[in-house]
């Protein structure tokens, strides 16, 4: 049992790097590059993991790739999207195949009981969801980017913002359209569907048909989770800023800058203002969203707001003696407990881990700046002080690391993770002093 698990984790992991690898080459080609210099491996390496992990860092600049090269980054940013769904589609799709169950488990991983069970139904639903809302999103974003690109930037724009990989082919990001709201609002849309989930998305499309009466429990806590997260980072942002990087816009602008700052930090990337123009207390801000994320089974980064709430309700509220605590008419298990804080601890110590060799590595550069990289890295986020084209090679590579690990070693940990060994001694009890 224990061997299979490990197994399905390699074969996770070779997949990412199988992609990155690929589109590595593709980016390395001569026609996927229009530059006045030539692009380096590294770059070319670096470009690939960030469009695949979804993260949206960039050591050059997207609009100095041709036209195939930035097709080659869609269609990266599409597969990393994706992610696990991309893995369990070639086998669930491909003639004669029967997956095993413990792979058919873990796409069942995408859902909850109640909402979805049958797994070809659930990639299906998810392939319908992802295509589906991307097409209207470019449809959408077309009419004010016509004179910037046409439908290809408009697609770009769409499938970038769904996947929350921040990628723009504009060489400013979107600093350009901050005052434009037929461009923020449906990015910001686009964003936070796919940040949503796609268990939540299928749970609130079977309520809005009417199979179902009600929400999940999970989706009602996604939603108000993500709403407060988002509209109180917005209020926090629109009162830290409004003298500062929000200075010389309107109330209305302002306060539209201000909501979709809140909501590119759950893992999307784009930047409306520059980063570099916020105060102190709101790159704090953003470092703090960019580690909480977006929800689970969704194409967003971090540690995902149901870990947050499992953590923050351990942390305020006593559990019984069985090890579990009672909130909202709900009772989270010990298990479900257990496996949030692990989860929360591993990604807060490779976190510590990717600043702590970022500093060693760029002793030049500011630890704020620093800290604010590898936050947005590890999340897979995208934002940046303006120093990922000013670092070493070795910082470029800690850089890659993080976001592979940010996306792809987490994901790992939470389908695959733990042992299916199960153990019938009773072990000594260890008395250890706490506090």
């Amino acid at each position: 049992m224990k061997r299979a698990v490990v197994s399905d984790t390699a074969y996770v992991l070779a997949f990412f790097v199988l992609v990155i690898s690929a589109g590595t080459v593709l980016l390395c080609m001569p026609f996927s590059w229009r530059g006045q210099s030539s692009l380096r491996l590294i770059d070319a390496l670096f470009t690939a993991t960030s469009a695949v992990c979804v993260t949206g860092l960039s050591t050059v600049n997207t609009a100095d790739f041709s036209l195939a090269g930035q097709m080659v980054i869609m269609l990266l940013i599409q597969l990393g999207g994706l992610g696990i769904v991309s893995f369990t589609s070639l086998y669930l799709f491909m003639p004669g195949q029967r997956l095993p169950f413990r792979r058919l488990a873990t796409i069942r991983s995408f859902s909850v009981e109640g909402v979805e069970r049958d797994p070809r139904r659930i990639i299906r639903a998810i392939l319908i969801f992802t295509f589906g809302i991307e097409l209207i999103g470019a449809l959408v974003l077309y009419p004010p980017l016509k004179a910037h690109g046409g439908f290809f930037s408009a697609l770009f724009h769409s499938v970038s913002a769904f996947c929350n990989a921040g990628f723009s082919l504009y060489p400013d990001n979107l600093e350009s359209f901050s005052a434009n709201t037929a461009v923020l609002v449906p990015v910001m849309a686009l964003i936070t569907l796919g940040g949503l989930g796609f268990i939540v998305l299928e749970d609130i499309w079977q309520l809005a048909i009417g199979r179902k009466r009600k929400l999940s429990f999970h989706s009602r806590l996604v939603l108000w989770g993500s709403f407060i997260l988002i509209t109180g980072g917005a209020a926090m942002y629109f009162f830290l800023e409004r003298s500062g990087a929000f200075g010389s816009m309107g109330t209305g602008i302002a306060a539209l800058n201000a909501f979709f700052q809140s909501v590119t930090t759950r893992t999307a990337g784009f930047d409306a203002v520059p980063q570099a123009d916020l105060g102190s207390s709101s790159k704090m801000l953003t470092m703090l969203l960019m580690f909480i994320g977006g929800s689970p089974g969704s194409i967003a980064g971090g540690i995902k707001v149901s870990t947050a709430f499992v953590v923050l309700v351990a942390m305020i509220r006593k559990s019984g003696s069985d090890g579990e605590i009672n909130v909202f008419k709900r009772r989270l298990t010990r298990t479900t407990i257990n496996t949030a804080i692990v989860y929360f601890i591993k990604a807060l110590f490779l976190l510590l881990l990717a600043i702590l060799l970022l500093s060693v590595a760029e002793s030049a550069i500011p630890i704020d700046s620093i800290a604010f990289e590898a936050f947005s890295a590890f999340g897979t986020v995208g934002l940046s002080l303006g120093i990922t084209g000013s670092l070493t090679v070795f910082g470029k590579l800690i850089i890659i690391a993080t976001m592979y690990i940010g996306r792809v070693g987490l994901l790992a940990f939470l389908f695959f993770g733990g042992s299916g060994w199960r153990t019938r001694i009773a072990r000594p009890e260890a008395e250890i002093l706490i506090g």
